[in-house]
């Protein structure tokens, strides 16, 4: 059965699945909290929650913190080959778009309208759904 808490946890990468993942200690844009599992986009050299339509992508923060704008840190998984595995209690076909949905701890997928994550395999309702960033959504592969 799958882990059925919320946020997006790191499983791999699409380069090779046993590769550790590249983590960059980043400074916050907002004085916010940023939960173990949430996903983040760079904006001005900073980071920030993830919101569906965001266009600089980046990857998911390690651990729970509150943070301070450009004095608090946070350690973040940076990889745009980066697979994540997250709850969904929807079937998924391999190749399915779907967005970023949810607030700080409550990060899940949606239905898809901006097309940030492409499902990596097959899913039951059961299982857990495996994502990755879709082309020109991960900062490292959108045109600067």
């Amino acid at each position: 059965m799958a882990d059925t808490s919320k946020g997006f946890r790191y499983r791999g990468r699409k380069s090779n699945a046993d590769a550790k993942p590249t983590i960059m200690d980043l400074l916050f844009k907002d004085t916010e909290t940023l939960t173990k599992g949430d996903l983040v986009n760079l904006e001005s050299g900073e980071i920030d929650l993830a919101a569906t339509g965001d266009t600089k992508l980046l990857g998911l923060v390690m651990e729970t913190q509150s943070g301070t704008d450009s004095t608090t840190r946070a350690k973040v998984i940076v990889d745009a080959d980066a697979i994540y595995g997250v709850y969904d209690p929807n079937a998924r076909l391999k190749g399915a778009t779907l967005d970023i949905a949810g607030a700080t701890g409550e990060q899940t997928v949606a239905p898809s309208s901006n097309k940030e994550f492409v499902v990596w395999a097959e899913s039951t309702a059961s299982e857990e759904t495996l994502v990755c960033f879709n082309v020109g959504k991960h900062l490292d592969n959108t045109a600067q």
